[in-house]
């Protein structure tokens, strides 16, 4: 019997259409001797749906086909299994089930550990990071506070909440510019470069900032590398173990990794593998091995799980290794950089798949609530001089 497989996709987030390509190309490569695919699209004002043609990319430039053919559902635990269950009709009949989860989601209000979560509540087996993992690599900041600790270097910031700059503009921007210009300005917890923009004076700055608040209420500021390389390395795994990919090194068209670069470039949108890159990487063997022994750091110190993307800025004049951020769902889940390293893509989907499973069973086996019901006696509060400790 297969194993049905939930794709999760799409969600109230301005990557929303970037998770869809991800999702798609995922369900075409995965290996369907093995695995049923269950799409389950959930669109930008939270309704969940499914249906075959939900496989299909084309399906998505035109919503009302969507909405005409697609079912909706809701997602219940029966005992040990977990139903589709039709949001129509009287009797809510199941549509669909499935055996394990697999959100291929980006942003926030969804990658950030809220769609996690939610698969937590249900006791439904996911893949990737939990809720733990998401949230902090999700936040821009929260990452390099916490890769500071354990003595990986970023480069200089700056950060600040929106009504902060609202009220102390000038502050601000005089802390900022203690980095030196250019610097890149970014809302701190959204991916795929949107909001993003490089400031080379004041004015710029402040055009920036305000461009980033209107996606995020915090604003990470950072000091530009003049003479940069940017690569990628994607880690795969858990807390146990964790082994790194190829590492390609990407080549930009404009001066930071552009939105347009990544899902647009020549016209078409076919995620991060439309990149321009050299793979592998044109580094050294010294800076190769670098690399791949602080990824597999930064995914154990993160907390990360399944398969994330790590990119790094090298400082050319100095030789300096950045950590800039990790991507807990990457675009195409890279795996154009496991392909690289002889693995194809329904391989690295299995992979993560087996895996899942095997740390769902070991987290069963965990205690997570008990049995005893400490409130069997309880008379209640009223009148009671019972204390709660």
């Amino acid at each position: 019997m297969k194993i049905r497989i939930g794709f999760i996709f799409g969600g109230d987030t301005v990557e929303h259409e970037v998770s869809i390509i991800s999702a798609v190309q995922a369900m075409k490569n995965i290996d369907e001797n093995k695995y049923e695919v269950v799409p389950i699209y959930i669109t930008k004002d939270l309704r969940w749906l499914t249906g075959n043609l939900l496989k299909d990319i084309n399906s998505y430039s035109d919503y009302d086909l969507i909405n005409r053919y697609a079912k909706e559902i809701t997602i219940v635990k029966d005992k040990e299994d977990y139903l589709l269950k039709s949001k129509k009709g009287l009797f809510n009949r199941t549509i669909n089930q499935i055996d394990v989860a697999f959100p291929i989601v980006h942003g926030n209000n969804i990658e950030d550990g809220t769609i996690q979560g939610y698969l937590n509540l249900l006791k439904i087996p996911y893949v990737g990071s939990n809720i733990l993992g998401s949230s902090v690599g999700q936040d821009k900041v929260f990452t390099k506070k916490i890769l500071e600790t354990a003595n990986i270097k970023v480069v200089d910031y700056v950060w600040f909440y929106d009504y902060e700059y609202e009220t102390n503009n000038q502050d601000i921007i005089k802390q900022i510019q203690t980095l030196e210009y250019p610097v890149i300005v970014k809302p701190a917890t959204l991916g795929s470069s949107i909001g993003i923009s490089l400031a080379k004076n004041e004015k710029q700055l402040k055009i920036a900032i305000e461009e980033a608040i209107k996606y995020d209420r915090k604003i990470l500021v950072e000091k530009v590398i003049k003479n940069l390389k940017e690569v990628n390395c994607s880690v795969t795994g858990n807390y146990e173990h964790a082994f790194p990919s190829a590492i390609e090194e990407v080549i930009k068209e404009e001066d930071f990794l552009s939105y347009q670069d990544k899902y647009l470039a020549k016209g078409k949108s076919k995620g991060m593998v439309s990149t321009n890159r050299i793979l592998p990487a044109n580094i050294s063997h010294e800076m190769k091995l670098k690399i791949e022994e602080t990824s597999k750091e930064v995914f154990k110190q993160l907390n990360l799980s399944g398969v994330c993307r790590i990119d790094y800025l090298i400082d050319q004049d100095t030789n300096e290794l950045y950590v800039n951020e990790p991507n807990t769902i990457p675009g195409s889940l890279s795996f154009y950089l496991w392909e690289n390293k002889g693995k194809p893509y329904s391989q690295l989907l299995d992979e993560l798949i087996i895996q899942t499973i095997k740390d769902y069973k070991n987290k069963m086996k965990k205690t997570s609530s008990f049995e005893t019901n400490i409130l069997q006696n309880f008379n209640g509060l009223k009148g009671s001089k019972t204390k709660l400790k």
